[in-house]
């Protein structure tokens, strides 16, 4: 019988299998990735995270969890403003944080 619902894949990460070679790289270049406490003030101040769900913290999270395309797709949205920058209480160079991130899918995609 048919109830009109199913089930959904499940959305849990097995982390011992993840791929995360991109943010070990992310933190070799910046290693102020890593002190990140996920405060969410970067994504409070920030312009584009109302409109386009940009964040910095979820960023760094998904970098850890190996979404790397969903990075990369957050990553046209951010408008490199600053803003997160400014008021990050950790003094994390978030802006240079996210060029990082914009040079490192640059280079995964010209060895491909």
């Amino acid at each position: 019988m048919d109830f009109g619902f199913g089930l959904n894949p499940s959305s849990s990460i097995e982390l011992d299998k993840v791929d995360i070679s991109l943010y070990e790289k992310l933190c070799s270049l910046e290693p102020g990735a890593r002190t990140c406490i996920a405060c969410g003030s970067c994504s409070a101040t920030c312009t584009a995270s109302s409109y386009s769900g940009m964040s910095v913290r979820k960023l760094l999270l998904d970098l850890q969890r190996g979404r790397n395309q969903e990075v990369e797709q957050m990553l046209s949205h951010c408008m490199l403003c600053g803003k997160c920058t400014m008021v990050c209480p950790r003094g994390i160079n978030t802006r240079r944080i996210i060029l990082t991130v914009c040079r490192l899918f640059d280079n995964v995609e010209g060895e491909q």
